[in-house]
């Protein structure tokens, strides 16, 4: 990813916390030499050697599973807030541009299997149903149920060898930009507006 060197983040905790945020990512990867596509959660973790992870699965009629080669790199890319900036915000002439966040995390894939696939399956059914007020478990689901709704599944792990994190957040901007560009995304009142407004207000005082 192209990342101009003002934009670029090396933080690896606020890295984090965003992919954990929005892990609902998109996989790509080469499958009988065509690029394929996948949107699907990618939880953040570590696997058993204590090396940073990413555990997904997608549906067994997916083909893109198929063209697992543990040797060839495997991308997954996050994509954050992003809004539209007017250059009529500024006190001097430019054009308008876009801010955003977003992250690419580069890895070797791998399938996952039996008591691996079910702990990464449960793994993500705990944390999205914690604020259900019925919130569903594996625990609770019947063994032949659970058994039979794995076979349709093929459980991924995808073993992290770089990170590429863009925040283009105005910086470079004299603070009267950047207070104006703050003020008037957040008269806009739509959600991608706000975080970037917000991100570029915690981001300035860095």
């Amino acid at each position: 990813m192209y990342i101009p060197l003002e934009y670029k983040n090396t933080n690896v905790d606020e890295i984090r916390e965003f992919i954990n945020a929005n892990s609902f990512g998109i996989l790509v990867n080469q499958t009988n030499k065509k690029l394929w596509a996948t949107h699907t959660p990618m939880e953040l973790t570590k696997n058993a050697e204590g090396k940073d992870v990413l555990l997904t699965h997608i549906s067994r009629g997916n083909m893109q599973w198929k063209g697992i080669d543990e040797n060839q790199d495997v991308l997954a890319i996050f994509q954050g807030p992003h809004t539209y900036i007017s250059s009529s915000w500024y006190d001097y002439e430019s054009v308008p541009t876009w801010n955003y966040i977003a992250v690419h995390v580069y890895g070797k894939m791998k399938l996952l299997e039996g008591q691996e696939l079910r702990d990464a399956l449960k793994r993500l059914i705990d944390k999205y149903e914690v604020d259900s007020e019925h919130p569903i478990s594996m625990e609770k689901m019947s063994e032949k149920y659970i058994n039979r709704e794995i076979k349709g599944v093929k459980g991924l792990e995808i073993e992290i060898t770089s990170i590429e994190a863009s925040y283009k957040l105005s910086q470079g901007k004299s603070p009267k930009n950047h207070e104006s560009i703050v003020s008037e995304l957040k008269k806009r009142g739509d959600a991608g507006s706000d975080q970037i407004a917000e991100a570029m207000k915690k981001f300035q005082k860095k």
